[in-house]
């Protein structure tokens, strides 16, 4: 659970600087997570995700940077904003900030009030992407993006599914990345072009590509391939309707009537009465309940 206001998350070694940044924030309304090293932000990170991040470039251990690209690694972070706070104003240290995953720095010493105008316009930004992220949602598309190295940026629930039915989740991701990684390697792509990753037992989905969504983010859809074909040899073969030719189809897969009925976007009450009536149509009268 996490509160319905904006969050920042705020790394520093530093009590003072916490104190100081933490006040300043509070007062303007926003709920405010605070770690005193790498590591503790790394940690909070992976239990609430915040709409911000403001973090110190100089720590000992785990410095800002590296923490930088390792919270931009972990699920649902990529698009957090993160904003360095840093007495290194040299070029060098600026673009090394840029590089490891920052996309806006603040001096130090602070002034309170560039504190606040920052805040207020990639909090703006963050409301925006949360948004838009919940308005896939809950338009039920499958949906992926990925980088260019093939890393996944985000997925709706729908594609996770999705994925998660497709054999074993760690390995299918592994599968996904390598082919979208060499897809997109060394060439342009148009919108509507197609990658088909084949899954084995007949069943490829397709990753219909959408277009970009910014310089190093990649849209997808997904959709399952051949189906159409496959359910026309059984409707005909079986005097099957079309919804139950999709179940028969995924029951060869060895799939369950929960999993069938979350791929298909069905009860498993409403899967158990089409195989009622496949099993009708093929002469058996054993009915399998749904687990």
């Amino acid at each position: 659970m996490r509160p319905e206001g904006d969050i920042v998350l705020v790394v520093d070694d530093s009590p003072d600087a916490l104190g100081f940044i933490t006040h300043a924030l509070e007062d303007a309304g926003i709920d405010v997570l605070v770690a005193t090293s790498g590591e503790a932000a790394l940690g909070i990170a992976a239990e609430v995700i915040p709409d911000v991040i403001l973090m110190d470039a100089v720590m000992p251990g785990l410095d800002g940077f590296e923490t930088c690209r390792r919270l931009k690694a972990l699920p649902g972070l990529s698009h957090a904003p993160v904003i360095f706070m840093t007495a290194l104003t040299d070029t060098e240290h600026v673009v090394h900030a840029l590089e490891s995953g920052g996309v806006d720095y603040l001096s130090k010493p602070i002034i309170l009030e560039e504190l606040r105008a920052r805040m207020r316009v990639h909090l703006a930004l963050a409301r925006q992407t949360r948004s838009a992220r919940v308005a896939l949602d809950a338009a039920g598309r499958h949906l992926m993006a990925f980088a260019a190295s093939g890393a996944i940026r985000w997925a709706t629930p729908q594609a996770t599914r999705l994925i998660e039915r497709l054999g074993m989740p760690a390995d299918v991701r592994t599968l996904i990345s390598q082919r979208v990684q060499v897809w997109l390697s060394g060439r342009e792509v148009a919108p509507g072009e197609t990658l088909n990753v084949p899954f084995g037992a007949g069943l490829t989905v397709q990753f219909v590509y959408l277009g970009p969504v910014d310089a190093d983010e990649h849209l997808f859809r997904l959709i399952i391939e051949d189906v159409a074909d496959q359910e026309g040899v059984l409707r005909q073969h079986f005097r099957l309707t079309a919804r139950e030719a999709e179940v028969l189809l995924w029951i060869g897969r060895g799939k369950s009537n929960r999993d069938i009925a979350d791929v298909l976007d069905l009860s498993p009450r409403t899967v158990n009465k089409h195989l009622e009536q496949i099993l009708s149509s093929l002469g058996s009268k054993t009915v399998p309940r749904p687990p």
